[in-house]
């Protein structure tokens, strides 16, 4: 079930999601708006947010593009496009399990403008 909208802007661009309902998704919304430095890691964009969670049931490791997940283990989101380095298909691999809140809407490779050190910003929509 849908439970928010959220933006996720940058300098070069911006992407809107949709969550859902989940208790990590709930931790980050009632965290909202958020400002943080993104870091790139292979075709994943991932950044630490003021929120903290266990590991969910249905926490994924390998996930579609554009699958906004919550890294417990790093406090971090994780906005996977494409490929990371420890792929072994076409999908993304994350480093471990991690929450699966919801999904980019549209197309997920505009994160690929997202560069290392860029400030990021998370808000409802």
């Amino acid at each position: 079930m849908n439970y928010a909208r959220i933006k996720i802007s940058w300098s070069k661009g911006a992407a809107n999601a949709t969550l859902e309902d989940t208790p990590t998704a709930r931790a980050l919304v009632a965290a909202l708006p958020i400002s943080a430095r993104a870091q790139t890691w292979g075709e994943e964009v991932y950044f630490e947010i003021p929120v903290t969670a266990k590991l969910e049931a249905g926490a994924k490791q390998v996930v579609p593009p554009g699958t906004v997940c919550f890294w417990t283990e790093g406090n971090s989101l994780a906005l996977p496009w494409g490929r990371t380095p420890i792929s072994e298909g076409s999908e993304p691999k994350l480093v471990t399990r991690c929450n699966v809140l919801g999904k980019i809407d549209g197309e997920a490779r505009q994160l690929a403008s997202v560069r290392s050190g860029d400030s990021i910003t998370v808000s409802l929509e």
